[in-house]
């Protein structure tokens, strides 16, 4: 299994991103462009299987849109993409990592994740369109402290 960063400037592999997070029931309203988003994936010749987001706010990072096709789950592929993704933000200089999640806590928080409450959030990941608008009031906040 290889993981790559897709390349910001494919329009076809935006459309691909895009439709593996609705078949798995995650938001897509603000992926018109990979602006500000770095994505990390995991192909199969040239079928997308996985992804996952990482958008970086200098020494914090939110960690969005983890999808695994349906028939590759259960195999490690989600696991990872999340430590490839934590790997590349403490590369970056990122000292904390946070997420929003509706059906993933357990997931996370056997990858060190722990909950964290919403109004504790940074500035800028409160400012993110995932924190303030796409995802419900009732998703989940979780937070690592990256090493």
């Amino acid at each position: 299994m290889q993981i790559e960063p897709l390349q910001q400037d494919a329009e076809a592999k935006l459309d691909a991103v895009r439709s593996l997070l609705s078949a798995c029931e995650l938001p897509t309203a603000d992926l018109a462009s990979f602006f500000g988003t770095q994505f990390l994936a995991v192909e199969d010749e040239d079928d997308l299987i996985a992804v996952v987001g990482l958008e970086g706010y200098q020494d914090v990072a939110l960690l969005r849109s983890l999808a695994v096709t349906s028939g590759h789950r259960g195999h490690g592929i989600g696991r990872a993409l999340v430590k490839k993704a934590e790997q590349q933000a403490i590369d970056a200089g990122v000292r904390d990592l946070y997420l929003l999640t509706m059906t993933a806590q357990d997931f996370f928080a056997e990858l060190g994740y722990t909950v964290a409450d919403r109004a504790s959030a940074p500035a800028s990941i409160k400012g993110t369109t995932q924190f303030s608008g796409l995802c419900p009031d009732a998703a989940v906040l979780m937070h690592k402290r990256l090493a």
